[in-house]
Parts: C-alpha cells; sequence; structure tokens
C-alpha cells in the first residue's frame, strides 16, 4: 500500500466527519493509519483515498459500518469514574422520584446513555436503579442506549461479557447478585436487561422521536467533535430533557460555556447539569 499522504488525510477526515462528526485533522494521521490499514488493504484498495472512494459509492454492503465501528472508541467499563454514578444514586434518582411523585406517572422512570458502547454504563445504571428502589420491577423503567457502532449495539443486546470485561470495575457482590456463567462469559440477569434496550444512533442526526428523558448520560463522547457539533448537540438533549431533569457528562468535559443556565452542580465529587431549571429555583 503507498504511503498516506496529504490527499489521503484530506479525504478521510472529511469521510469521519459525515459519518460519525468526530473531528479529525492532519494530526490524527497516525490514527488512519493504525486504524484503517487493515481495512484498506482487506478490501484490496489501491490507497486511503480509493477506500474512501468505495464508502461514498456504496459500492461495498457493510464497509461503512467497517469504518464506523474502526474510529469510533469503544472505551467503557462498569460503573466508570465511580462518582457519578454515586451522584446518581444518593441524589439525582431520589430527586427526580421525588418530582415524579406529583406527576401522572409517578411510577416511570426514563434515562438515556447516548454513547453506550458495548452497554456497561447502561447496565451499570440499571443497577444503580435497582439497588435505590426496593419495587423497581413495579415501576415503569426506560434505560434506552444508543450508540453509533452497530457492534457494539449488537454486544450490548447480548449483556454477555467476557472475564476480562467483568474485571473492569465490577466488584465481586455485584457480579455474584446480577449475573450469571453462560457459554461466552457472564450473562446479565433479566430484571437488569428487562429495564435497558439498545439501538443504533448517530447523534449528529435528530433524536427528538426518541421522547423525553428524566436523566441524560452523555459521557466522552462530545470530546470529539468540534465546538459547533458539540454545543448543537447539548442544547437539543436539553429539549429531549424533561423540566427538572439531569445531565451528566464526562470528568474532563465542561457546558460553563454554553450560558448561564448550564451552571454546574456538584453532588458527590461528580459534575451534573439541569439546564431546563429556572435559574431563580438554584
Amino acid at each position: 500500500m503507498t504511503k498516506l499522504t496529504s490527499a489521503d488525510i484530506d479525504s478521510v477526515c472529511a469521510l469521519v466527519d459525515d459519518l460519525c462528526g468526530i473531528y479529525w485533522d492532519e494530526s490524527k494521521a497516525y490514527l488512519i493509519e493504525a486504524r484503517l490499514t487493515s481495512i484498506v488493504d482487506s478490501h484490496g484498495c489501491a490507497n486511503y483515498f480509493d477506500l474512501v472512494n468505495k464508502v461514498r459509492e456504496n459500492r461495498t454492503p457493510g464497509l461503512e459500518e467497517q469504518i464506523v465501528d474502526a474510529v469510533t472508541t469503544n472505551e467503557t467499563l462498569w460503573f466508570r469514574d465511580n462518582s457519578p454514578f454515586e451522584a446518581f444514586r444518593c441524589k439525582v434518582l431520589p430527586d427526580v422520584i421525588d418530582e415524579r411523585a406529583e406527576c401522572q406517572f409517578p411510577r416511570r422512570l426514563r434515562i438515556w446513555s447516548a454513547a453506550s458502547s458495548t452497554g456497561q454504563e447502561p447496565y451499570s445504571l440499571a443497577i444503580a436503579v435497582a439497588e435505590t428502589i426496593p419495587d423497581f420491577d413495579s415501576w415503569d423503567i426506560q434505560i434506552v442506549g444508543t450508540d453509533i457502532s452497530p457492534t457494539a449495539v449488537a454486544k450490548a443486546n447480548r449483556g454477555v461479557y467476557s472475564k476480562l470485561e467483568m474485571g473492569r470495575g465490577m466488584d465481586a457482590s455485584t457480579h455474584q447478585r446480577y449475573f450469571s456463567e453462560c457459554d461466552g462469559g457472564w450473562q446479565i440477569n433479566n430484571q437488569i436487561r428487562d429495564m435497558c434496550s439498545f439501538e443504533t444512533r448517530n447523534l449528529h442526526e435528530p433524536f427528538n422521536d426518541l421522547g423525553t428523558f428524566d436523566v441524560i448520560f452523555c459521557r466522552n463522547v462530545a470530546i470529539y467533535f468540534s465546538e459547533e457539533l458539540r454545543s448543537s448537540l447539548f442544547l437539543r438533549m436539553s429539549d429531549a430533557l424533561a423540566p427538572s431533569g439531569w445531565i451528566f457528562v464526562g470528568s474532563s468535559e465542561s457546558l460553563n460555556d454554553l450560558g448561564e443556565r448550564w451552571r454546574p452542580q456538584l453532588h458527590c465529587r461528580s459534575i451534573c447539569y439541569r439546564p431546563n431549571q429556572s435559574v431563580a429555583a438554584r
């Protein structure tokens, strides 16, 4: 295969932006080679530019999905960073339950994991719900996990994890309570699985059809977007949030630049936001 050229870099970066909304530039040449070389070779492409043309012209079924899987970072683990889940358990979930007591459907709870990868985050949220609401199985609880990677979504739907994956953030007692051994690893139990659903979704496309959520976790994904796309994403998410709803972002992310209504709140050492709550009520 020929050496990566400036034209290759420009064409690949434009394709990645169009497919995923992920911002790459010439500084990501090493990622292009690391993640796409095997695809270029396996599809008999003369160079990266040829690969891009094949995707653009839809000449090879499934190639676009391969590119998406290759460029997206499906880094995840159970109860990642811990403090957001402590804030969810100790502050957010009790507040949501209290606020919903006066609603038409007081025992309904909707949560969105907006970059759910292979499912550890939404299942972690479901476990947190199960350990916070004693009669959770009599509630209408919907935890929606979405991700741009079809491969990640398929794995999340299966809910089966290897010994290595289980070792990343999952403590022994939780493992014992909510998983059973099966072919290929460990299977999440049905009570937890029944709270969760998964689908492939590009966050840069409209998502108003998903409905309204009490809590949104959108962590460690917008850091890969341009500033314009990042701002658009969170403003649209506020439209998908209940009036008193909460948004969690990654530990290295901040939404302060989006305006006064995005003033951060600190709970259990975790930053979260309530953009639809009136400033006067804070």
